[in-house]
């Protein structure tokens, strides 16, 4: 067997990106063989030193990728955050350390960078944590059982003077980017988008290798003809004993108001022959289950973590947020060296917040990956100090850290990375 120290992480070359995609799919469990055209694609994305790869002998065994973004703090602040995808090790060769390795020198770079954070969407959930990461949004899913939900079956439009038009892919990649703007200045845990997102959805850059095959879009224009809303769509063709029962699923659905969004929701559910809509990922306090006559016609089908996050400058995490309490908090953050450990004075109230390093006393002890999950709002301090994973050095602590960390609405993260 090859010992640990045989195996070199370094960063990609252009001649060594096909057997780096060939170890992408191995460990995603997809067909080996990366066509001609999906290399070509997968391009778009090469960024030299941000694609790090494990080398037994010339052969890439285990793969990791980062980039920019933008994830917004609670507050509408745009935070630099380094965003990890494409984090893979080859099953001949688990258990060797290699990821620990290319995690540590993708997030050192990330400190020296000034990235504020790093984020990733996790497709196992024991393995983050360990790397200081939290679960900070979550997602749900529902599918709606549309003849139950009770529904005024003569809607045909907007009763706000809004209007619904279908569109195509052109006018999504016209009108989608500023309308994402939009949300995304104002939506907790969203996080920024390439013109790449926009091309791979939109059928023009053809990403898995797969036909192509267009959804339905369709855009709401409030009274005064603003773009306020838009949904990406697909439909089965099920019929069974001369009845329909076709389901429409959501690829995507943006609104940046709630008559956007109620009205997106119910021309899904008025569209002639669609007996079920499946939600796609949504915020677990989306308004889709309650705007139905019956909420009980939307049954959640997934919810779990989704935008998970690793603080790398407490500081400026925390004071680029906002806070709708006034208090002030002293946090010991336990990060086995890592560079959210110390202790920490949050003096924060609606006109700001600052945070810096302190000899005071702690209020609360907690870890890395337990102040990744309250950084958004999502998590509760009190249900980590009952779950053990937080301690509370002063009485009430918890309860102050929630009242100044906590949000009205909760975050969500509308992309998959």
């Amino acid at each position: 067997m090859t010992s640990r120290t045989d195996i070199g992480i370094r960063p990609v070359t252009e001649a060594e990106f096909p057997d780096w995609n060939r170890a992408l799919n191995t460990g995603f469990l997809l067909p080996p063989a990366v066509g001609a055209e999906q290399l070509e694609t997968r391009r778009n994305e090469f960024a030299p030193g941000r694609f790090l790869g494990a080398f037994d002998g010339d052969r890439c065994v285990a793969t990791f990728r980062s980039f920019d973004q933008e994830v917004t703090a609670v507050g509408g602040a745009p935070v630099r955050a380094d965003a990890i995808s494409n984090v893979t090790v080859t099953a001949t060769h688990r258990r060797r350390g290699l990821l620990t390795r290319m995690m540590a020198r993708d997030l050192a770079a990330a400190k020296d960078r000034g990235d504020v954070v790093a984020t990733l969407i996790a497709a196992e959930y024991p393995i983050y944590g360990r790397y200081g990461f939290g679960p900070a949004t979550t997602m749900t899913e529902w599918t709606v059982d549309v003849p139950r939900a009770r529904l005024d079956p003569r809607w045909a439009a907007p009763g706000d003077g809004g209007r619904i038009d279908l569109v195509d892919g052109e006018d999504v990649r016209r009108l989608g980017p500023g309308l994402h703007e939009r949300l995304r200045r104002a939506q907790p845990g969203a996080v920024s988008r390439t013109d790449l997102w926009w091309r791979v959805r939109t059928g023009v850059v053809n990403w898995n290798g797969t036909p192509w095959t267009e959804p339905f879009y369709a855009v709401y224009r409030s009274a005064e003809g603003e773009v306020e809303g838009m949904v990406s769509y697909r439909s089965d063709d099920h019929w069974s004993a001369k009845q329909p029962l076709n389901t429409a699923t959501v690829d995507w659905l943006l609104a940046v108001t709630p008559a956007a969004e109620r009205a997106l929701w119910r021309y899904l559910c008025s569209i002639d022959w669609v007996q079920t809509v499946k939600s796609g990922w949504r915020s677990p306090d989306d308004l889709l289950p309650q705007l139905l006559p019956d909420p009980r016609a939307a049954r959640i089908t997934t919810q779990a973590d989704w935008l998970w996050v690793r603080v790398l400058d407490v500081v400026r995490a925390l004071e680029a947020r906002t806070y709708e309490g006034r208090g002030t908090l002293v946090l010991e953050v336990e990060d086995r060296g890592g560079p959210a450990g110390g202790r920490w004075r949050l003096e924060a109230g609606p006109d700001g917040a600052a945070c810096t390093p302190t000899t005071e006393s702690a209020h609360l002890v907690l870890g890395a990956a337990e102040l990744a999950a309250l950084w958004l709002g999502d998590e509760s301090a009190v249900r980590l100090a009952a779950l053990g994973r937080a301690g509370e050095e002063r009485a009430g602590a918890a309860r102050v850290a929630d009242a100044l960390l906590r949000t009205s609405r909760r975050p969500w993260c509308p992309d998959m990375f």
